[in-house]
């Protein structure tokens, strides 16, 4: 790999990005900066699992057992997990409440790991408000309380004896996914379980069988604030809970789905890709690796990690400072107006730049500019960026094309 060039790589506070975001015509991609994604297989059809290796058991646990668990760290909540869309006030006390009428809660779904942990897939909000309120964190308020006002002011420590008991003694249904159920069996079940709220993003579903090494990896590729700049800084919002400062905003964790497709896809092998009955698995397969508990490819070391960081940096540098505004978007030479951040478009460019120095490239900055663009003209590869962007031969085609252009360019 060529010499890289470094600069500062540290976030910038809140209070200095209002001088620093992107221009006001680019307000309205802030909600819908990302492409939706066609990762089907395309024609090269699907590779089914089989419904056979499902195993899943019911248990029943007590509040108490829970949060005795989940302050022993055998629960994992993945405290990180849907932080931009956190339950506010009256939500929280609306579901103390319904436990304290003895409404049944509805089910939830627990991954266990091969150490016999569980990670908690569907139910986080619900599990984080019960833990916070039965550790004093959360005051009743007679304006969310619609039957038990009598409770406004109190913690949990503060209730009744015969409250208190009840509320520890509720009993759940929970439906745990046992760890010899296969990764892609895993990742679908997921995919269809969500009961309340939002359902989860290709990528907090990743995050919900992830352990902490990956997590913290990702999130630190994530919040780099070359990052921000390569993108658009489309990962911050204004926090309407304080004073309209912009606070980071992980777009449902966008923003680690565009590192981790970026780390998974740079040693990219073609017959490896194909091993996975999907795009999607073969992410949860490499976040597996970065956490060093794989189940087929070897274990990433910490050296090969800060190697990736290292590129992923230049990668990010070199985006932001030659292909400025054409960075990761559709958008062809007769287009006047750029569309959003496209999945495929970020890996197939930032893994073509990553191997070069900023020198290396700024004399040809316009010429790589035009290139890239053009190559939305090319059939093949726009479809490959556009549909079935998980066939391993629109794979190939995107990861291949742009580093020929850009080869051809430097000659």
């Amino acid at each position: 790999m060529s010499n890289t060039q470094s600069i500062p790589l540290h976030p910038s506070p809140a209070q200095e990005l209002e001088k620093s975001r992107p221009p006001e015509q680019d307000e309205s991609l802030a909600t819908d900066y990302v492409d939706d994604e066609d990762t089907g297989p395309g024609e090269m059809g699907v590779k089914p699992w089989d419904p056979s290796k499902i195993r899943i058991t019911t248990k029943n646990f007590s509040l108490r057992d829970v949060v005795d668990q989940i302050a022993e760290r055998e629960i994992d909540l993945a405290p990180d997990f849907q932080r931009d869309y956190v339950w506010k006030r009256r939500q929280r006390t609306r579901l103390i409440e319904s436990i304290l009428l003895g409404i049944p809660l509805p089910a939830f779904y627990f991954n266990q790991d091969s150490e016999g942990k569980y990670q908690v897939v569907d139910g986080v909000q619900r599990l984080s408000t019960i833990s916070l309120f039965m550790n004093d964190g959360h005051v009743l308020d007679a304006i969310d309380l619609e039957y038990l006002q009598g409770l406004h002011g109190l913690k949990y420590s503060e209730l009744e004896p015969a409250a208190l008991r009840r509320f520890r003694s509720t009993q759940i249904v929970v439906h745990v996914i046992e760890p010899q159920t296969p990764d892609a069996v895993k990742y679908d079940i997921f995919g269809r379980v969500n009961t309340l709220g939002s359902p989860l993003s290709a990528q907090e579903i990743r995050h919900a069988m992830s352990k902490a090494r990956s997590r913290q990896f990702l999130k630190q590729l994530a919040e780099l604030e070359i990052f921000d700049k390569a993108t658009g800084w489309h990962y911050w919002r204004r926090d309407p809970e304080s004073k309209g400062l912009w606070i980071r905003d992980s777009g449902r964790m966008t923003n680690r789905e565009l590192a981790l497709r970026f780390c998974a896809f740079f040693g990219y092998s073609d017959a490896e890709y194909r091993k996975h009955q999907s795009l999607d698995v073969f992410l949860v397969e490499f976040t597996r690796r970065l956490d060093g508990n794989t189940q087929s490819g070897a274990a990433l070391t910490d050296s090969e990690r800060i190697n990736l960081s290292g590129l992923f940096e230049q990668a990010m540098i070199n985006a932001h400072e030659v292909l400025g505004q054409a960075a990761f978007r559709r958008w062809p030479a007769e287009q006047v107006r750029r569309g959003p951040i496209n999945r495929a478009v970020f890996e197939s460019q930032a893994i073509a730049l990553a191997p070069y120095s900023l020198d290396q490239l700024m004399d040809r900055k316009d010429l790589i500019v035009d290139g890239f663009r053009a190559l939305f003209n090319d059939v093949d590869y726009a479809k490959a960026v556009t549909e079935g962007t998980g066939n391993p031969n629109a794979v190939e085609t995107r990861l291949s094309r742009t580093r020929t252009v850009l080869a051809e360019l430097l000659k």
